[in-house]
């Protein structure tokens, strides 16, 4: 798929297009994200979907500061990387985990120098906003059990950044075996928190600003630091970017301010 409209499709042709943008990105107004790809003035930032409360925040701002508007495209970081290596037309990409920002460097999609390690974040367990149970998310817990006969929602541990997280987590806690077989995989981790919020799973796993963000779900537990690796987000120029456009706003959410904002809905200081 091709994150650039070239032509205007007709009405059949649009309507698959809006489906399989929703089900590679998962992400609220996508579709109408990518409808300004390709306009020089803009900013083209590619964003993990954990990101888009704070990062809109911080678009907003810089758009009222400098009077142009970034482009944000939000997804899983697996999926924005192989189409900024498609030839999708991203000035700036902030990953989830340093692995799919490795593939970027190792495919020379990036701009190395200016990578850096922009935030973190914490792995939550959530649960509907109308119960009120707690997890201790110790070795051993019986997370299978509480599961019953639903649904544990979670970014595909296959390659959604917040999945492999949850994964080397359960494996640590040694319940991996148990509740794999119930996993409701998604296709970012947005759309795990979704699954929760409405209900169609008891349980999720998602990055602590994901579940600040969301008033359907409350924290049943946290995950242990050491039970996964550390989660960075790293951020980085592309190759390919328009470095007049790209740099400014690049520069703009590495400021104190921007950090400060981002510690506001939950993220930490990497």
């Amino acid at each position: 798929m091709k994150a650039v409209v070239t032509a205007t499709p007709n009405k059949s042709q649009a309507t698959r297009s809006r489906v399989t943008l929703r089900r590679v990105f998962g992400a609220a107004a996508i579709g109408a994200s990518l409808l300004f790809a390709g306009q020089a003035a803009a900013q083209q930032v590619f964003a993990a979907a954990s990101m888009k409360d704070a990062l809109d925040d911080l678009s907003a701002a810089y758009t009222k500061e400098t009077g142009k508007k970034p482009v944000l495209v939000y997804g899983a970081s697996s999926t924005l990387a192989r189409q900024i290596e498609k030839g999708a037309p991203a000035d700036v990409f902030i990953s989830a985990d340093q692995d799919w920002m490795d593939y970027a460097q190792k495919h020379d999609l990036i701009d190395t120098a200016s990578r850096r390690n922009l935030l973190g974040n914490e792995l939550v367990l959530i649960a509907p906003a109308t119960t009120s149970d707690k997890v201790d998310l110790k070795p051993g817990v019986d997370l299978d059990g509480k599961l019953g006969g639903g649904k544990l929602a979670m970014g595909d541990p296959a390659h959604v950044p917040a999945g492999l997280y949850g994964k080397a987590a359960l494996e640590k806690l040694g319940v991996w075996s148990k509740v794999q077989g119930k996993v409701a995989a998604a296709d970012n981790v947005r759309n795990a928190l979704l699954l929760v919020a409405r209900g169609e799973a008891p349980y999720g796993i998602v990055y602590k600003t994901d579940a600040n963000a969301e008033k359907r779900v409350r924290i049943a537990g946290t995950f242990p630091a050491d039970s996964h690796a550390p989660i960075v987000y790293p951020v980085a120029v592309t190759k390919q970017a328009d470095r007049a456009a790209a740099d400014p706003f690049y520069k703009f959410i590495t400021t104190p301010a921007a950090l400060a904002t981002f510690e506001r809905y939950g993220f930490t200081r990497p």
